[in-house]
């Protein structure tokens, strides 16, 4: 109970000197002063600090006890407190999104608090819950300036002596040194004084030294207390302690602290059956808005998991696009080259693509009318031609006239002739000669292989593939040839198959070396094959490679070779 002195102060009762008086705190230096309680483990400082909270909830003052073994949850036997913490056993869970709301609840709606850092498995988890949660406190007492206290257990963790002090450390003793005038008051409990920061301990103005025993500590108390109590200190008896306080004018008291009203969880356990009793609980409404806060970052945490699913998604797709857009370029340039190679045999690239690959296709289109004629006059007039050719001599000489006066027609008038023309309009000449031969032939077996290698048509469009020219790419990439020379050679096997290095070469108008390294470097992609000192495009593996093809996944030439 808080009892009123003569001179008007509160003051709460906490034991009695050896002398037998009662031994008094006043509230007001407990709320906003700077407290050091040390002892031995068993010693009893934390009864000691238990009795100074049990009082100033007697007397309706609400503290923040920072717990860092689980040992304060006994106050609820008779207190409203909220227990805050990591465990089940806490009324609510909470993070560092929730110190704002706790400094709110405890300066500006009164509510003691027990925060439990004990049962965080992640010791950086805990350490910023407390330190945004004194972080609050000090903003929101600059402006309330309300008496407050705050307890923090093991504080030699926060501000050791030997060691760093961390952001945590260095927020603690801001509020030790400036907290006072603002109404923050901060008592820290250690059981090895030597451990704590001696700043923090000289700047105190009540401290309690209970039992110690440890050679450091009893130096600590020489230093600060005197060397007289150095020595009395070891032998002080459970819940003695010696006592220094700025509003009293002796400076050293020997007192005995009274014994907690509430149950002792931080006891030593033993043999007997451990019954925990019956705890009050806080207010609902309490327990709803730190809800809200909990579900709040429930949802934010679901949304980044949401968002960081979608980027990864969309990062995969990017990849694909870039894959798909490179596979795309690598097809349109092997289609510029083989064009420019094909129409000018120099690699040079053509004033205007567009018309002069129309040109082509015009040309064609004539050349595959021409082929119909050719094929129509095989078939019709062979016989024909024959028996006239026994009757008459001169009208062969007549017909070759006309037919010579027919084939003109089709490459002539403005446009020029070009490469490609020629080589599609030989193949053509070449293609009706040889079915005029079989149709007069007696001889149906003729070898339907054709020595010299696929069609060119087919070689050409195949070469146009992106799984081809992903490893025509890469076969120019190993060789000696440069881009545009390695083009001009596939250029002129595609429309001269069976042609050897050499020819290849004079084509292309480079060395023969380079040639060879290119076309040894197709030959071990399974794109040509050599017969004898000729080569050809091998078109059934080209074809395969086209068949098998998915352009769903990255084109890499690595992944091409486990393809069929």
């Amino acid at each position: 109970m808080a009892d009123t002195a003569a001179d008007g102060d509160q003051r709460i009762h906490v034991g009695e000197t050896a002398d037998g008086d009662r031994l008094e705190f006043p509230i007001v230096e407990m709320l906003t002063g700077r407290g050091f309680v040390t002892g031995k483990s068993g010693s009893g400082k934390s009864n000691t600090t238990s009795v100074v909270v049990e009082e100033l909830l007697e007397a309706g003052y609400p503290v923040l006890i920072v717990d860092t073994d689980g040992e304060y949850y006994g106050l609820k036997e008779e207190y409203e407190l909220l227990h805050a913490g990591a465990d089940e056993e806490c009324d609510i869970q909470v993070s560092v999104e929730h110190a704002e709301k706790l400094a709110h609840l405890a300066l500006e709606e009164n509510v003691p608090i027990i925060l439990d850092v004990s049962g965080y498995l992640d010791d950086e988890e805990a350490d910023d819950l407390l330190r945004e949660t004194v972080r609050h406190l000090f903003a929101k007492e600059k402006k309330l300036k309300k008496p407050f206290l705050l307890v923090v257990e093991e504080c030699h963790e926060y501000i050791p002596e030997g060691g760093g002090v961390g952001e945590t450390g260095n927020l603690l003793i801001k509020v030790g040194k400036r907290g006072r005038k603002h109404g923050l008051g901060v008592v820290g409990i250690s059981q090895r004084p030597a451990d704590v920061k001696k700043d923090f301990i000289t700047q105190a103005n009540w401290l309690v030294w209970h039992r110690l025993t440890w050679e450091n500590d009893t130096k600590v108390v020489g230093r600060i207390v005197g060397s007289d109590y150095a020595d009395d200190v070891m032998d002080l008896g459970d819940g003695e302690a010696f006592i220094q306080t700025d509003w009293s004018d002796d400076m050293v008291k020997r007192v005995q602290f009274k014994r907690k009203r509430t149950f002792d969880a931080g006891a030593t356990p033993g043999l007997d059956d451990f019954e925990r009793p019956d705890l009050k609980s806080v207010s609902g409404s309490l327990m709803e808005d730190l809800g809200e806060i909990t579900d709040r970052k429930e949802q934010e945490q679901n949304r980044i998991e949401e968002l960081e699913s979608k980027l990864e998604n969309r990062e995969e797709r990017i990849a694909e696009l870039e894959s798909e857009l490179e596979t795309a370029r690598d097809v349109s340039a092997a289609a510029r080259k083989m064009a420019n190679a094909l129409a000018h045999g120099d690699g040079s690239p053509p004033e205007s693509y567009q018309a002069t690959l129309q040109t082509k296709n015009e040309h064609i289109d004539r050349l595959e009318e021409r082929i119909d004629e050719l094929e129509a006059k095989v078939e019709s007039g062979v016989a024909a031609d024959e028996s006239a050719s026994e009757d008459d001599g001169d009208a062969p000489e007549e017909r070759s006239d006309a037919d010579a006066d027919t084939e003109p027609a089709v490459g002539s008038g403005d446009e020029p002739r070009d490469a490609l023309v020629d080589a599609v309009q030989d193949r053509l000449r070449r293609r009706g000669e040889r079915s005029k031969l079989q149709d007069a032939s007696d001889d149906a077996d003729v070898t339907p292989d054709d020595p010299a290698g696929p069609a060119a048509e087919t070689v050409v469009d195949l070469l146009q593939a992106p799984p081809v020219v992903t490893r025509v790419n890469a076969a120019r990439r190993d060789s000696k040839c440069n881009d545009d020379a390695a083009w001009r050679v596939v250029s002129e096997l595609a429309t001269n198959p069976g042609a050897s290095a050499h020819d290849l070469a004079a084509a292309a108008g480079i060395d023969v070396e380079p040639v060879h390294t290119l076309l040894r470097e197709l030959r071990t992609r399974d794109l040509v094959a050599r017969d004898d000192r000729t080569y050809a495009f091998n078109a059934d593996r080209m074809r395969t490679l086209v068949e098998h093809d998915d352009p769903s996944k990255p084109r890499t030439e690595l992944r091409d070779q486990w393809e069929p």
